[in-house]
C-alpha cells in the first residue's frame, strides 16, 4: 500500500492571483506565539515557525509559480511532543491554486506527513484548522483567528 501525504483543500470566490498573494503572507494566517519569523515571499526565502517551546520548523521557499503554486522545503525542525523530533525535516509544504468553475481552490498537501509516523495525526489535524480556518478566513476576509 503507497504511503498517503496529507492533503486537504479550500474552495474561495478570490482569484488565484489573491490566493497566491495571501498564501505568501505566511504571518498573517500560520498564527502562533512568537509565530513566523523571516520573508516569506521571495525564492529561496527562509523563514521560521514557532509555536511556543512545543512547535519548532525553518522553512525555504523553493518554487513559486505566481498564481498557481508555492512549495517549502523544511529544512529543520524539532516537535517536542513526538520521540522523533526532527519528523519534518526533509518533508516538502505544497500549495497548489487553480480555477474551478466560478471559484478558486487551493491544494495543501505536506509531502511526507503521512499516517506512518508519530506527528501524523497532531499535525493533521493542526493543519485541517490552519487551512481551512485561519487561511481560509484570512482570503476571504483578511482576518484570522487567533490559537
Amino acid at each position: 500500500m503507497a504511503t498517503k501525504d496529507f492533503t486537504t483543500n479550500i474552495l474561495v470566490d478570490q482569484t488565484p492571483q489573491e490566493a497566491f498573494n495571501i498564501i505568501n503572507n505566511v504571518r498573517g494566517w500560520w498564527t502562533g506565539e512568537p509565530g513566523v519569523d523571516g520573508n516569506t515571499d521571495k525564492l529561496g526565502d527562509e523563514f521560521t515557525y514557532r509555536y511556543g517551546n512545543i512547535h519548532y520548523s525553518k522553512q525555504k521557499v523553493t518554487e513559486l509559480i505566481p498564481g498557481k503554486k508555492v512549495v517549502w522545503l523544511v529544512t529543520d525542525s524539532e516537535l517536542n511532543f513526538i520521540k522523533n523530533k526532527s519528523e519534518w525535516t526533509g518533508t516538502k509544504i505544497i500549495f497548489e491554486i487553480a480555477k474551478k468553475g466560478d471559484k478558486t481552490e487551493v491544494r495543501f498537501t505536506h509531502v511526507g506527513l503521512v499516517p506512518e509516523i508519530e506527528c501524523y495525526g497532531d499535525c493533521s489535524n493542526a493543519w485541517s484548522s490552519y487551512i481551512k480556518n485561519s487561511l481560509r478566513n484570512f482570503i476571504t476576509k483578511d482576518k484570522v483567528q487567533t490559537n
